[in-house]
């Protein structure tokens, strides 16, 4: 009984040491973004500010200033500190892997942070501007919209992380391949699914717009065929030779 424990609190050892890795590093990050949290604010506002001209975002919360800086802050450490934590987290999986599998831990670490900050990066620099003009062309003239910095930042952080799971599609799909877990010809009978998921899971975890919705679906279906023919570069079948009659 103790012999087949120790296997299991070995893992477990593993995993917390890991888990104190990735929470310290958090910390340090965290405690130098919050340094610059003010400057983090006027960068995370901007897209919202700038179709708003002369008029700032308001907050009711007593505590609400200090409370949005800390999000502000914890959300500029992870991204921060993300290859650190995906480093982390491909090594405590490594001792399963094939040694030729085990080499794709730092190219997986580098693209999977790359595809993310491009999710955030795509949500930030297109998708923002394109919801709040579409927002503020539908106030009526009889209203005054202020809106509020706390959902501002709930709604951001929200968008920032959609985007960047969306991006990782790529990724996910090569190592289903690679794995063995699903083929090139099954992913490629599925993609009607895909498309219509898509739009499924953008109707959910996007605004209730159309555009939005358009900005993170189709995205998302061109990200999995963009995984489909990476992998089916990458990953070919081995053609099977034909013997010559003698």
């Amino acid at each position: 009984m103790t012999d087949n424990l120790q296997p299991l609190l070995v893992h477990l050892i593993e995993l917390r040491t890991r888990i104190v890795r990735i929470a310290a590093v958090f910390l340090i990050g965290f405690i130098a973004c919050f340094a610059f949290s003010e400057q983090l604010y006027d960068l995370m506002v901007a897209p919202l500010t700038h179709v708003l001209p002369h008029q700032k975002l308001i907050t009711i919360g007593i505590a609400s200033p200090f409370v949005l800086q800390i999000k502000i802050a914890s959300m500029a450490a992870f991204m921060l500190t993300l290859p650190h934590t995906l480093y982390q987290m491909w090594g405590f999986i490594a001792p399963g892997l094939y040694t030729h599998e085990k080499k794709l831990i730092l190219p997986l670490v580098f693209a999977s942070t790359l595809l993310f900050m491009l999710g955030v990066g795509f949500a930030y620099f297109l998708v923002f501007g394109v919801v709040f003009k579409f927002i503020v062309s539908v106030v009526p003239a009889s209203m005054q919209w202020l809106p509020d910095s706390g959902e501002y930042l709930d709604f951001a952080i929200g968008l920032f992380i959609s985007f960047g799971i969306t991006f990782e599609v790529p990724i996910l799909v090569i190592v289903l391949v690679r794995m063995g877990f699903i083929s090139i010809a099954k992913l490629k009978e599925i993609r009607p699914y895909v498309i219509v998921g898509s739009f499924v899971i953008a109707a959910v975890v996007t605004p209730p717009d159309v555009v939005s919705q358009c900005l993170l679906a189709i995205p998302l279906w061109l990200l999995f065929e963009a995984g489909v023919l990476v992998a089916g570069w990458m990953y070919r079948p081995p053609q099977k030779t034909i013997e010559s009659a003698p």
